[in-house]
């Protein structure tokens, strides 16, 4: 793999250099920060330019070549289960749901896992009570431990470096993976994704293309930005905004229509189909009147964006034993009305972006999780509940039932 040319000479001169970026951890006077911002400058990129041509590419064709987007993996990815045993086991989930899908709506199935990085994330509130003492909220395995003490929630930018020697392990076996099975056009993936969400490691893994002196993200095929980081006028989208990679942005409830088209000007201005992938996560109910406005804005701008639909984030409950959980009924209700109103508004839904663990986990309500007292038979997620494999089938089904029967107007 070739060696980027001189990654210092751009890193610290990119537009997103001294904007305002949420959700960031407060580590720039740790002794550890310089070396390990040095380390991973110096570092060579996870994922390369052909790949990442390869899945914009893929990306590009869906409406065209009726095929489906399929996005799953962890909500946040453990350094300990970064092994070559658990990547493979993770990647015959993708594969397997995949093909399910495929079989059912008779499309093929691009398939991208949340993997290779996925370890950092957003949180609403920067302290959480554990066993009456208020420490600092995890915030993902790249920013502090999941182990619940003052000590070990302290962010540690020498994390970062962990986070990137975690990624290179999965990415090497991603790729093995995809070479093992021969994957072509028709087969895409598994691809690799995460949100973008910590500037510091992100903006040190961007790398310039050689041949065409392009920007691109070295740390995964496809970054996205989230509802709680993506102002146009901050850090987050202005990062993305300069590389060559497809991107994509999740959109909650209270998204305004004109938010969307200037974060979307900002991401795509050039149009360019395989670019932006939309992700809204807005609740079962919600989505209603949240979501058509939004459609027929980014419509009648023309741009081409791919529209995946994220139906758990906003259909997380908190049980009566105090676990967060998400109703797979809910998680299908929201799926299906995405999918309408999407197609209602003469555009094209491409699928799903879903949290499923590898596990046979007991994390969300339904299928067979038959109750809240289930929960707490396996419920191993570090942050947001998660589907198990058998909930997520039954989604699956579900979206097919309706691409069969035609459009799916829930209750």
């Amino acid at each position: 793999m070739q060696q980027p040319r001189s990654a210092a000479d751009f890193i610290e001169l990119g537009p997103w250099e001294g904007m305002p970026a949420a959700q960031q951890p407060d580590w720039r006077d740790h002794p550890a920060y310089p070396g390990a911002c040095r380390a991973l400058a110096s570092a060579p990129p996870l994922v390369t330019v052909p790949e990442i041509r390869q899945l914009r590419g893929s990306l590009s064709g869906l409406a065209r070549t009726n095929t489906l987007l399929l996005q799953l993996g962890d909500c946040a990815e453990s350094f300990y289960e970064c092994t070559p045993r658990h990547t493979a086991t993770k990647l015959e989930l993708i594969d397997r749901l995949g093909d399910r899908f495929s079989e059912l709506t008779g499309q093929s199935v691009v398939r991208v896992g949340r993997m290779g990085g996925q370890f950092a994330k957003p949180r609403s509130q920067a302290f959480e009570w554990h066993e009456a003492l208020s420490i600092p909220s995890f915030r993902g395995h790249m920013v502090n431990s999941d182990i619940a003490t003052s000590a070990a929630r302290q962010a540690n930018p020498w994390r970062m470096v962990w986070a990137y020697e975690a990624s290179d392990g999965v990415q090497r076996v991603m790729r093995t993976y995809r070479q093992r099975h021969g994957r072509t056009a028709t087969t895409d993936g598994p691809w690799s994704s995460h949100e973008a969400l910590v500037v510091d490691y992100e903006s040190r893994l961007i790398r310039r293309d050689p041949d065409t002196d392009d920007l691109y993200l070295g740390s995964t095929h496809l970054p996205w930005v989230g509802e709680r980081t993506r102002q146009p006028a901050e850090a987050h989208v202005a990062l993305l905004s300069s590389v060559a990679n497809p991107v994509g942005c999740k959109i909650g409830p209270a998204a305004n229509p004109d938010d969307i088209l200037r974060v979307c000007e900002a991401l795509d201005p050039r149009r360019e189909p395989g670019r932006l992938v939309l992700i809204p996560r807005m609740g079962r109910d919600r989505i209603r009147e949240a979501l058509p406005p939004i459609v027929r804005r980014v419509a009648n701008a023309g741009h081409p964006v791919v529209w995946l639909s994220d139906p758990m984030h906003g259909n997380t409950v908190t049980s009566r034993f105090g676990l967060k959980t998400r109703h797979l009924a809910d998680v299908i209700t929201e799926a299906l009305r995405f999918r309408d109103i999407v197609e209602e508004h003469r555009q094209y839904a491409a699928g799903l972006h879903l949290e499923v663990a590898a596990d046979d986990v007991t994390e969300c309500v339904g299928g067979s999780v038959e109750d809240e007292e289930a929960l707490r038979r396996r419920y191993t997620s570090l942050c947001d509940p998660r589907l198990n494999a058998s909930q997520a089938t039954e989604l699956i089904e579900a979206w097919a039932k309706g691409t069969a029967a035609g459009p799916c107007r829930p209750a």
